[in-house]
């Protein structure tokens, strides 16, 4: 199997032992954007703040989680300049998940999980529905015998980041302040607790189908957790739910790698390399050979719906 360089176990690592503990923090953050965002969505409607949230949460979610926060924070899948790797991490925290260096921890090591002969529940998604919303959402899993996750100096010993990762909650304020300017408590509570809730509660929902049931072009032997494609969630996470194949080849900057399948964010990075902006991307060609990877038959994958977006997404 490929390693996780940031994640280093032991012979006594078991990512299948441990316990499931309440964490209040997360629990009470996520609640409280849930409960602010319904109620006050319901009492400010309007087209106006429908247009702030979609906008808020295309820019947070599309450049932010997919393109900061994912392909190039966690993964490095392609190089740009520092002030551009800033900018779009940053929106990354802007979605409420974690900061830069807690989202890193929380990926890799439930990476490094799913990768092995055997992992808790927590790690696979498999516990019912609602069960596992509450596992994902209000909870977290302490193991036993944990691995030791280092993070390297490049990103945690920078300032930027050690202060994104000390205030990521409270980054919402500024933005919260300036709405209110603009356009009073509506688009405070659509463009940043609604915003924030369906963020959350659509990360969760993708992981719970993608690590369940879909489809795949790709298997990985001795994975006890495999990735599912959903298609139906491409075009809203960016190409995210691709997870099949981002499973099989986590380090390529292009999740869309099967005909038809649409993916936005390959297509917004092929858009910054003609503009100079990006460089060095990784595609499954440019990645070493997993001997573990079993290609399936025709029957079990499945593309998009839009040939023009998927042209432009296998666009080299």
């Amino acid at each position: 199997m490929i390693s996780t360089t940031r994640v280093h176990a032991t012979p006594a690592s078991d990512p299948a032992t441990g316990r499931v503990r309440w964490a209040p923090l997360q629990s009470i953050w996520t609640l409280s954007m849930v409960v602010i965002g319904l109620a006050g969505a319901a009492l400010t409607l309007s087209w106006e703040n429908l247009a702030v949230f979609l906008v808020t949460t295309a820019v947070t979610i599309g450049l932010g989680h997919s393109i900061g926060m994912h392909r190039l924070l966690i993964h490095r899948s392609f190089a740009c300049p520092k002030w551009l790797e800033y900018v779009v991490v940053y929106l990354g925290v802007l979605v409420g998940m974690a900061g830069p260096i807690g989202m890193i921890r929380i990926h890799d090591m439930r990476d490094w999980a799913q990768r092995q002969a055997a992992c808790h529940d927590y790690f696979a998604h498999r516990r019912p529905f609602l069960a596992d919303a509450w596992w994902q959402m209000h909870c977290k899993l302490q193991l036993r015998h944990p691995p030791r996750v280092w993070i390297e100096a490049e990103v945690r010993e920078d300032p930027v980041y050690r202060f994104l990762e000390s205030s990521w909650m409270l980054q919402q304020l500024p933005w919260a302040i300036l709405f209110w300017a603009l356009g009073g408590w509506g688009w405070v509570i659509w463009g940043i607790a609604l915003r924030i809730a369906v963020s959350l509660s659509g990360h969760w929902l993708v992981g719970h189908f993608a690590h369940r049931q879909g489809h795949q072009g790709w298997r990985v032997r001795g994975a006890s957790v495999q990735g599912f494609n959903i298609p139906l969630a491409a075009l809203i996470t960016f190409g995210e739910s691709w997870h099949a194949n981002h499973h099989a080849f986590p380090g390529s900057a292009k999740l869309g790698l099967e005909p038809g399948q649409v993916d936005p964010g390959w297509i917004l990075l092929l858009v910054w390399r003609r503009l100079g902006l990006v460089w060095d991307l990784r595609t499954p060609e440019s990645l070493p050979a997993r001997d573990e990877l079993q290609r399936l038959p025709a029957d079990r994958r499945r593309g998009g719906s839009c040939p023009v977006l998927a042209a432009l997404c296998h666009a080299h």
